[in-house]
């Protein structure tokens, strides 16, 4: 797999001319910010703020191959307007889980309910990983058969998980016993689950259990589970069903639970496990999150949801996870359990950076045109992309991020096309730090169907998506070949990868192909 260029350019005099010209304009746009490659261990001045360009392609790009029609929605711009885009990292991926299963089970899922950054995230990528905390930044693209419009893919990478040297973790398993839960592959996975995850942490690690329905308690206190595994164990064997979804009661006992059991120099996190769908009590996020808003800010305790059921809040857990400085993911079987929390235990548990953000700039010689797929809760404004007071995205050992952008062209574009950055801060020092990557014209693939199998894997995941938005066929992102060509390009890179997650994917576009 080829990565984004992360040496300094190399070109004619005209094409550093050019180039100049365009660092000018970021100048002057961003007030005084450089657009410089920076080290993962300094502070440098790498790129400068942007704006957002949301990803849920309202307005139809057009179907034809000679179409250069540009999109005139807010949520396209010009480069010569504004030329960046940022964003909070988000390695969330319950959006993509769930349409799977609601797929599987012979329905659509709600167009509402479809986050392509999720999708794309769901799929396993080649990028080269940094050695320490912080990220690797790769970037590469394609053209696609619509006359000047490409694909650019963005890759952010941590450093490869390791259980043996994290640090302690102290986990408060906050569970949903509501009356809903009932219903099989609710209470009875999450039990499984949190039975696999309790055997796979280490004896240094602590465990507190919360539960609610229409009130909340704390069933066990955090406990070190060297010499207690039994007795956690025993804890979550007694979780039975109850009354209504108090899921505002759970998360506030669970902090409240939580930060009576810091511990320091461990990873505290609270561990929702819900269905979502909250009928008693608070049910807004924004309000639940203002109530335990200082053991969050002064503790650093982050939220990981979890989701089950084939009737799910999705909306309500993934804001949840996003106000709560966390992540969702979405859990419809025991395969699906088993990746959560054994086989990504250690990216559940560990963070390696806090409020991470990415910022890219687009070079208004080059790029006519572009459109971030995705995100559109994740938007950050260009300005405060330096200003470590705001929200970013945390992101644990052996993730990967990526951004995907629809990008159009200038005419005989040549040189200099983005420079992609992110931003973050260390989890245990706050000391900020950044990390570049480049990307030129002559280093995009000429077919998408011919670049690496991973980039393709990527656009498929995200033209499925595109068409689950829109209920249509063909979908609005460009290139989109339609949902039959598509089942048919994730098929042969399954073959070509022997990924039983594209596999997975392949059978995902033939089912809503079919429904369709």
């Amino acid at each position: 797999m080829e990565h984004g260029h992360r040496t300094p350019r190399q070109g004619t005099a005209p094409g550093r001319t050019r180039r100049l010209r365009a660092a000018l304009l970021a100048v002057t746009a961003t007030g005084g910010l450089l657009l410089t490659a920076c080290s993962a261990s300094e502070n440098h001045q790498s790129s400068a703020d942007g704006s957002h360009h949301s990803g849920g392609l309202p307005v139809p790009y057009g179907t034809g191959a000679d179409d250069s029609r540009s999109v005139t929605s807010d949520e396209s711009r010009s480069p010569s307007a504004g030329h960046l885009s940022t964003f909070a990292l988000d390695v969330d991926t319950a959006s993509y889980g769930y349409a799977r299963r609601v797929l599987d089970e012979g329905g659509l899922p709600d167009p509402a309910q479809v986050r392509p950054e999720e999708f794309v995230n769901s799929f396993r990528q080649d990028y080269e990983r940094p050695d320490g905390n912080g990220f690797t930044v790769s970037v590469d693209g394609a053209h696609t058969d619509r006359t000047d419009w490409s694909l650019v893919r963005v890759g952010l990478a941590t450093r490869a998980a390791h259980t043996e040297d994290r640090p302690p973790a102290a986990l408060t398993f906050v569970v949903d016993v509501s009356g809903s839960m009932g219903e099989p592959g609710r209470l009875d996975l999450a039990k499984r689950s949190l039975g696999a995850m309790t055997d796979r942490l280490r004896d240094g690690d602590s465990v507190a259990l919360v539960t609610f329905s229409d009130e909340a308690r704390t069933v066990l206190p955090m406990t070190r589970l060297a010499g207690h595994r039994g007795k956690v164990h025993d804890a979550i064997d007694e979780l039975e069903t109850q009354d209504s979804t108090n899921l505002g009661a759970g998360v506030e006992q669970g902090y409240a639970t939580a930060t009576e059991g810091l511990r320091e120099g461990a990873t505290n996190r609270v561990v929702l496990v819900s269905d979502g769908l909250a009928n008693t009590g608070d049910t807004d996020p924004d309000s639940i999150l203002e109530r335990i808003s200082r053991e969050r800010r002064d503790h650093g305790i982050t939220l990981f949801g979890v989701g089950v059921g084939s009737d799910y809040g999705d909306a309500l857990m993934e804001r949840l996870a996003d106000k709560g400085d966390g992540h969702t993911a979405y859990v419809s079987g025991d395969g699906d359990a088993r990746k959560v929390f054994v086989e990504q235990l250690p990216q559940n548990v560990d963070l390696t950076a806090r409020d991470a953000k990415a910022q890219v700039a687009f070079d208004p010689e080059n790029v006519a045109e572009f459109h971030l797929v995705g995100y559109e809760d994740r938007k950050v404004a260009d300005e405060d992309f330096r200003d470590d007071n705001v929200d970013g995205g945390e992101v644990g050992p052996g993730h990967t991020v990526t951004a995907l952008y629809a990008v159009r062209t200038r005419p005989g574009a040549d040189g200099h096309l983005a420079t992609a950055s992110v931003r973050w801060l260390d989890p245990r020092t706050r000391a900020p730090h950044e990390e570049s990557g480049q990307l030129e014209t002559g280093t995009l693939h000429d077919d998408l169907w011919t670049a690496p199998p991973r980039l393709q894997v990527t656009a498929v995941a995200a033209y499925f998506a595109d068409a689950l938005r829109t209920r249509d066929t063909t979908g609005d992102l460009p290139g989109n070949p339609g949902l039959d060509r598509l089942g048919d390009r994730a098929h042969a890179l399954a073959d070509a990868t022997e990924d039983q997650d594209v596999r997975h994917l392949a059978q995902a576009i033939d089912e809503a192909g079919r429904l369709k």
